[in-house]
């Protein structure tokens, strides 16, 4: 689940961007919060409260927050995941991990049998 630069890839192959999702999400998520500014400043003007689609703007804020953090958990993601060659490699050369790890276990091991037995690996 990890094509170059961090976009996954679904079963036909074909590249899935992420930060295009990424971008939509921290969209929605501001234009909520302007919204729900703007809803609770004609909530003070008019003297009545209203709401949008059953929502108040309480509503509107709790959605951007959820928006945001989804965003920040995405892009989170797609960074460790394209820096965890590197930082195995780097724990692997430092001695920390004394057997290699297989960053990828959904897939087959492409050694030969004999180097496999060679490196401890069942």
């Amino acid at each position: 689940m990890g094509g170059p630069g961090g976009a996954p890839e679904n079963p036909g192959g074909r590249r899935v961007p992420v930060l295009p999702l990424i971008d939509l999400l921290i969209l929605i998520a501001w234009t909520s919060l302007i919204w729900a500014f703007v809803h609770k400043g004609l909530w003070l003007a008019f003297a009545s409260s209203f709401t949008v689609l059953g929502l108040t703007p309480y509503d509107f804020v709790l959605g951007s927050g959820v928006c945001l953090l989804f965003a920040l958990a995405l892009a989170a993601r797609v960074w460790v995941k394209a820096h965890e060659p590197k930082l195995i490699h780097t724990l692997h050369r430092a001695g920390h991990n004394t057997q290699p790890s297989e960053t990828l276990p959904d897939y087959p091991d492409p050694r030969p049998a004999d180097r496999q037995m060679a490196s401890g690996r069942s």
